[in-house]
């Protein structure tokens, strides 16, 4: 039995975008297209096979140890953005403006999927692997506040839960907008701290 699992559910990328390196801000541009390598998206401000540690692993490390870059890519639902920009009182959020390198339509609920599921394209099979959740920080609202003045201290709250995940590459290929990728999930029953004492 394979311990990734294909699943039925699939989502559309909408949009593609990156981070530019060395541009001073967090918003992305739009890209029709963007060639997955193993260090990401080139010219991204995340591109790297590894990274200095940051604060959201200061438990682990020092900060600016080097460690694996499991956070390439920032992967957000179309969904829940639609979700986000409800609950801020705005009728959209451009895209851009939120640092993201994909957006999908089509999963429910696309922030808690598994950590280490994969992201498959069925038409290059081009994959990404899940690292976890991706927490609200509040550098997206400082771009949102200077398109909409006010709204954007509202963001990091309205984002709980709704901030899509961080990826990295781990098969090579194309994406473009409009492909379709596949959710796999790990086959494994939820961790228990009594060791599956009670699995039957």
């Amino acid at each position: 039995m394979p311990a990734l699992m294909p699943t039925e559910y699939t989502a559309r990328i909408t949009w593609l975008g990156r981070v530019v390196a060395d541009s001073g801000t967090m918003r992305s541009e739009p890209l029709n297209e963007a060639m997955a390598v193993f260090g990401g998206f080139a010219g991204e401000a995340h591109f790297g096979v590894t990274r200095p540690s940051c604060v959201r692993v200061k438990s682990q490390h020092v900060q600016g140890t080097t460690i694996n870059n499991v956070r390439q890519l920032s992967v957000m639902s179309a969904e829940e953005i639609a979700q986000i920009a409800e609950k801020m009182g705005l009728e959209d959020i451009d895209p851009t403006l939120l640092g993201a390198s994909l957006i999908l339509e089509g999963i429910a609920d696309f922030t808690h999927v598994p950590p280490s599921s994969r992201l498959q394209s069925d038409t290059t099979g081009a994959t990404l692997m899940i690292d976890m959740e991706n927490r609200p920080c509040v550098l997206p609202g400082r771009e949102i506040e200077m398109e909409h003045e006010g709204f954007g201290a509202k963001f990091k709250p309205a984002a709980v839960g709704r901030r899509g995940v961080t990826a990295s590459v781990e098969r090579e290929g194309m994406l473009k907008v409009g492909d379709v990728m596949r959710l796999h999930i790990p086959d494994q029953r939820a961790w228990s701290p009594l060791g599956g004492l009670f699995d039957t």
